[in-house]
């Protein structure tokens, strides 16, 4: 998939005024530091579409993209140590949940997490709630270039045998880095595979 047009479309924290569910839909998220914004961005070649920062937690509300007129990418709140509130923190929690159990259009939710650690019991336990509510996810780890691709598969596969506690297979994962772009290509060709197979609410019969 080339991404010709990546359009900011809304910012906001209620579900009913998400835009029409009539196009496939992507969720991106992860622990406040793992580059999310930064892998957008190269994913996109835009390089400023969504915001960056040194301080995690820059994120604070559901970022719907229009790419190529066709399906929406949606930048979530990270989880974790972002500075802000344990009021603001719960707040966050709660809008990303609902919204992840109940928008009809969401296809798949890429859980981020960075490949320079081995798992954090925070990333675990995200996917294990995703798992419980049967949302579908992939795992994309993060920051491929700042490690050697030997210990980052180490830790890869550590995250792999730390999920087979609770699920029975693990998700597809990608090997990404947004500095050198290694992983974009098969990301984009997994969404273009599931927008291939995707029917609009209204054409599905009842």
């Amino acid at each position: 998939m080339v991404v010709k047009t990546a359009t900011f479309v809304c910012s906001n924290t209620r579900v009913d005024k998400l835009p029409p569910a009539n196009l496939p839909e992507y969720a991106f998220i992860g622990r406040s530091n793992v580059g999310k914004s930064s892998l957008i961005n190269a994913l996109t070649g835009k390089r400023h579409l969504a915001k960056t920062s040194q301080t995690p937690g820059k994120t604070q509300l559901i970022n719907h993209f229009l790419i190529n007129d066709a399906w929406y990418l949606v930048d979530l709140p990270g989880y974790g140590f972002a500075k802000t509130s344990k009021t603001n923190r719960s707040a966050w929690e709660k809008f990303i949940r609902r919204y992840l159990s109940v928008r009809e259009n969401l296809q798949c939710v890429f859980v981020l997490v960075d490949s320079r650690h081995e798992p954090q019991k925070i990333d675990l336990e995200f996917c294990r709630w995703l798992g419980e509510n049967g949302i579908p996810f992939l795992l994309v780890f993060t920051k491929a270039d700042k490690l050697s691709l030997s210990k980052a598969n180490t830790n890869v596969e550590l995250f792999h045998r730390a999920l087979l506690e609770w699920f029975e297979e693990t998700p597809l994962h990608f090997l990404t880095s947004s500095e050198t772009r290694v992983g974009c290509e098969e990301l984009l060709a997994a969404i273009d595979e599931i927008n291939a197979n995707f029917q609009p609410l209204d054409s599905i019969d009842r």
